[in-house]
């Protein structure tokens, strides 16, 4: 599209309202919105805000940005508010002076992804982002309580989660999403909507609109939605399995219906990549304290450092589909992940492998959660971080992760997690109470 297309499809729509959306380094959903009158400004990248608002953006001093609008982002809402129909497109954040600034996680995926185009790849996605769906207090806020009991694609009569599921494939149906399936998840009140794969950039912006849509729609029927990791002890936490796959042309570059397992040299380059990388780059795809509350054994998120195709308990897992289907599952990120900061770690660590022809060890059939320590070393093994802070050392002591991040977001975010660990470790928990009060 180009800019006399989309203010076509602005005044047809009659559109009041324009989104100009980016993410902060967080990954969390970020915007400035313009009216009718500034659309033409908006859409040339004339558009500044305050950078120095925005956590890890920029100093005082130097705090203006500007928003440059990717206009093939552009779409209309389909849902009417009482002051008209609000349209939005994704941004890259610039410089006043027009170059790029090395904060903006989107350019960083981008970066990655014109290195895979050099050696001849275009890496797809497909994510699997499970979330929750709550019931709301007498005060709007948000609650543990759900009022479904189901699990595992199960059907129920039809409930207000049922319901707000079906409303959110709707909407990103009218958003231009090809939905594949939806379902209940495992624990009660979790849910997963799965979209076809794309193109990596395009993907992660739709992961980001996505997260939007659950949340606007959820609140539409007196929901609450979220993409906390492990919002409930005892139950499955919510992940978000990356399906990837690198193509030349109409070629799947995994594939070889001559090489073992049907795999190309190729996929095991990127498989040994990932499985190097995967301790540094955990810190990016699984970032909170809460993050580490669902890699545990007994909920089917992956705990250890291993690939196998059937079998589910390792990290990274190859599906039966062969051909254009052939494609790496990795189960461990989490919805909370930024997506471009997630998939530009991934896509870096499988580059390296086909860089330097690594190969992983041999794929495991067993399940990992009933192998004895010593099985798991003969297997060479390794656990995943079993906190925030390791990961945040494991990523500390990864050349890779720093080069790919760049210094800017590279540094800050290693810096506001630390603050987010130690604020975590010396806070007084209600299992601590409950544990010690009244014994010691």
């Amino acid at each position: 599209m180009d800019k006399k297309d989309v203010m076509s499809i602005l005044k047809e729509e009659n559109v009041k309202y324009l989104r100009l959306q980016f993410t902060d380094i967080m990954g969390v959903n970020k915007n400035v919105e313009v009216p009718v009158s500034q659309f033409e400004k908006a859409l040339d990248g004339q558009i500044l805000f305050d950078g120095s608002s925005i956590e890890g953006f920029a100093r005082i001093e130097e705090s203006d940005m500007l928003l440059m609008p990717d206009l093939d982002s552009f779409v209309v809402f389909p849902w009417a508010e009482n002051y008209g129909k609000v349209a939005r497109v994704v941004c890259d954040i610039y410089h006043p002076d027009g170059k790029q600034f090395e904060g903006c996680p989107r350019s960083v995926l981008k970066r990655v992804v014109e290195e895979a185009k050099k050696m001849g790849f275009v890496m797809n996605v497909g994510p699997e982002a499970e979330f929750f769906l709550f019931e709301r207090g007498p005060r709007g806020e948000a609650t543990l309580v759900t009022h479904d009991a189901g699990g595992y694609f199960d059907l129920a009569p039809i409930d207000k989660g049922e319901e707000a599921r079906r409303s959110i494939v709707d909407t990103l149906i009218c958003l231009g999403f090809e939905v594949e399936a939806a379902h209940h998840e495992v624990a009660p009140g979790q849910h997963e909507i799965d979209f076809k794969y794309g193109e990596a950039v395009k993907t992660a912006d739709n992961i980001a609109t996505f997260r939007f849509v659950v949340k606007k729609v959820a609140h539409d029927f007196d929901l609450h939605a979220t993409f906390m990791p492990k919002p409930v002890f005892g139950i499955n936490g919510s992940g978000m399995h990356a399906h990837q796959s690198l193509f030349r042309g109409e070629k799947n570059a995994f594939h070889d219906p001559k090489g073992t397992y049907s795999l190309s040299r190729i996929a095991f380059n990127y498989i040994a990549g990932l499985l190097k990388h995967v301790r540094g780059f955990t810190a990016i795809t699984n970032p909170l304290v809460n993050s580490y509350k669902r890699l545990v054994p007994g909920y089917e998120a992956p705990t250890h450092v291993a690939w196998s195709q059937r079998n589910r308990s390792p990290l990274c897992r190859i599906p039966e589909g062969r051909g254009k289907s052939t494609r790496a599952e990795v189960r461990s990120p989490d919805p909370s992940a930024n997506p471009y900061l997630a998939f530009a770690v991934m896509l870096a660590s499988g580059l390296d492998g086909i860089k330097n022809d690594l190969i992983p060890v041999e794929p495991v059939s067993r399940n990992i959660y009933e192998l004895s320590m010593r099985e798991r070393r003969r297997l060479k093994i390794s656990a995943l971080p079993g906190n925030l802070n390791e990961a945040l050392d494991f990523m500390d002591k990864d050349p890779l992760i720093r080069e790919t991040l760049h210094d800017h977001i590279y540094l800050h975010f290693l810096s506001a997690k630390r603050k987010e660990w130690n604020e975590y470790i010396a806070q007084v928990h209600d299992w601590e109470l409950g544990r010690y009060l009244t014994i010691y």
